[in-house]
């Protein structure tokens, strides 16, 4: 691999990002469903409802895509102004440890301060002491303060 870009996903990444998407999910002990992750991942991307940045290598004359991160719109009432929530960040494994997932991060931070949002957040497993590093080494902090719940509906 020669070099990693990142851009802002297109529709015409689509398929690309939807199987980054199902392997994604599968990693997180979901069931193989492509369908479910090209249908999703339409309509994030016709629907402009989350922004999706994508990681590109290349290799000779092949561009592959490589992973991808999606930032989710929404408000900090506190600080009355907008945030992202960094819902998913996804590098294929052959592709881990080339910088993809530091670049899409990196990316995600610019793009959310030349959009005039306060603040990045995210959450990761417990158990995923790799991702841990790598967001404490972009500077991310973790929360300390609060708890997180969900209440499923």
């Amino acid at each position: 691999m020669k070099g990693i870009t990142v851009r802002q996903a297109t529709t015409a990444d689509m398929p690309s990002v939807a199987a980054l998407f199902n392997a994604y999910r599968q990693f997180y002990e979901q069931p193989d469903d492509l369908r479910l992750a090209t249908r999703f991942i339409s309509n994030r991307l016709l629907n402009s409802d989350s922004v999706i940045l994508v990681a590109e290598s290349e290799d000779g004359h092949n561009r592959t895509l490589t992973g991808f991160c999606q930032l989710y719109p929404g408000f900090c009432s506190v600080l009355a102004k907008p945030i992202y929530t960094l819902y998913d960040l996804f590098v294929a494994p052959g592709a881990r440890k080339t910088g993809a997932g530091r670049a899409l991060l990196l990316a995600a931070h610019e793009h959310a301060r030349t959009h005039g949002f306060a603040r990045l957040d995210l959450s990761t497993a417990k158990n995923n002491h790799a991702a841990q590093a790598l967001y404490e080494s972009l500077g991310w902090v973790r929360d300390e303060v609060y708890f997180s719940y969900s209440k499923a509906v």
